[in-house]
């Protein structure tokens, strides 16, 4: 009973600093969703620019920013996003939220950019929602120069995930109990 006391009281202060209850208009909550998403999008390009050409070829793309905290044996994450079709210019507002056990303690802010290659893979997370209960580890790969880094993680047929941290790309694209689902109040 004590363990669904504190990850309830995590989450509850999740969403109450993430502007859940911050009176704010639903336009301006799509413009900084769109903000955060060309953010994302950029920094990104800046530390896998394969990743533009991939987005580019892919039929649609969502972005997300997640904060995440760990109190000792607890751990929540919450996030926003937006999911979009290629050249369609149709944008689907999203949400996601974690929760888990394993031992840690801090605060962190990471992004996660999934590719989508068809139109059921997309369809299907804005649908559904997803549900990810598994965990994907990218081995990361320099090219002989040293250079080109491809951290696109599979998690799914036709389902790709780059993820993002303060220090840049991420090694380990870890999706562990996340559940995505689209915005009733923003679509």
């Amino acid at each position: 009973m004590k363990q669904i006391s504190i990850i309830a009281a995590l989450l509850l202060a999740m969403f109450m600093f993430s502007g859940f209850w911050s009176g704010q208009s639903p336009e301006k909550l799509r413009s900084e969703r769109k903000e955060a998403s060309q953010e994302t999008l950029w920094l990104l390009y800046k530390y896998a620019p394969e990743a533009k050409e991939m987005i580019a070829r892919s039929y649609g793309y969502a972005t997300f920013s997640n904060l995440g905290i760990n109190a000792l044996f607890f751990s929540a994450e919450g996030g926003k996003g937006l999911a979009k079709v290629n050249g369609s210019g149709k944008t689907i507002y999203m949400n996601m939220a974690s929760g888990g056990l394993g031992f840690g303690l801090g605060v962190k802010d990471f992004r996660i950019i999934f590719l989508f290659e068809d139109k059921k893979a997309f369809d299907y997370f804005i649908e559904q929602g997803w549900e990810a209960n598994a965990q994907a580890d990218a081995a990361a790969k320099a090219g002989a120069d040293g250079g080109a880094l491809n951290a696109a993680v599979t998690v799914a047929p036709g389902v790709r995930i780059y993820k993002l941290t303060q220090n840049g790309l991420a090694l380990q694209a870890t999706i562990q109990g996340t559940k995505y689902w689209a915005d009733s109040d923003l679509n």
